[in-house]
């Protein structure tokens, strides 16, 4: 009994020896509950998760150029180039002045292009002047890519070819040209260009 008494004694002299007999302060995994934890990252910002990568404003003057070719069977092609953004809504019409009918047709930018056709009635376009236009529509009806060049209500489009919305919902962008379709030349003075068939 005695030989076991000293043998418990020896382990914990032994034990306090190991120590050094040194008081060792808690760390901070012991402060909060002795278990340890990997420090964590901080987690991002839920505001900055959900952010979008941030875009360029659309910052040139817009700019619009147009061709249109009277095919055979006199109806119209319209192409032209802009640098409005990729993707950017276009609508086309054509107008006859001397009636006010019009045809329309929408299409996007593509690589800084654009074309519809053809445009027109069944019978080809009678002889006569026509405006065509091309409008960038408002931004609501924009691809979100394309709003958030030329901003939530076109605020970032600048040039001579913007304007404010018919509808009240921003600037938009408008460009117009005449054209004679036939083969006599109109007794006009404006600035026209004359169609013929290709």
């Amino acid at each position: 009994m005695k030989a076991r008494t000293m043998a418990c004694w020896a382990a914990l002299l032994w034990l306090a020896g190991c120590n050094g007999g040194e008081e060792t302060a808690p760390n901070e995994t012991e402060r909060l509950g002795g278990v340890a934890q990997p420090e964590a990252e901080p987690a991002p910002d839920e505001a900055e998760r959900a952010e979008p990568p941030a875009v360029a404003p659309f910052s040139e003057p817009a700019r619009i150029d147009t061709t249109a070719s009277l095919r055979p069977d006199r109806r119209l092609r319209v192409q032209g180039e802009t640098n409005l953004p990729e993707g950017a809504q276009l609508r086309i019409v054509v107008e006859r002045e001397a009636s006010g009918v019009r045809w329309q047709s929408r299409t996007a930018v593509a690589s800084g292009r654009f074309a519809v056709g053809p445009l027109g009635p069944g019978s080809g376009f009678p002889d006569g002047s026509y405006t065509i236009r091309v409008n960038l529509q408002e931004s609501t009806v924009q691809p979100e890519a394309v709003r958030a060049r030329i901003g939530e209500e076109g605020e970032h489009l600048s040039g001579p070819l913007v304007t404010t919305s018919r509808h009240g919902l921003g600037q938009v962008v408008s460009y117009s040209e005449r054209y004679l379709i036939g083969s006599e030349p109109s007794r006009t003075t404006d600035q026209v260009e004359v169609l013929e068939v290709e």
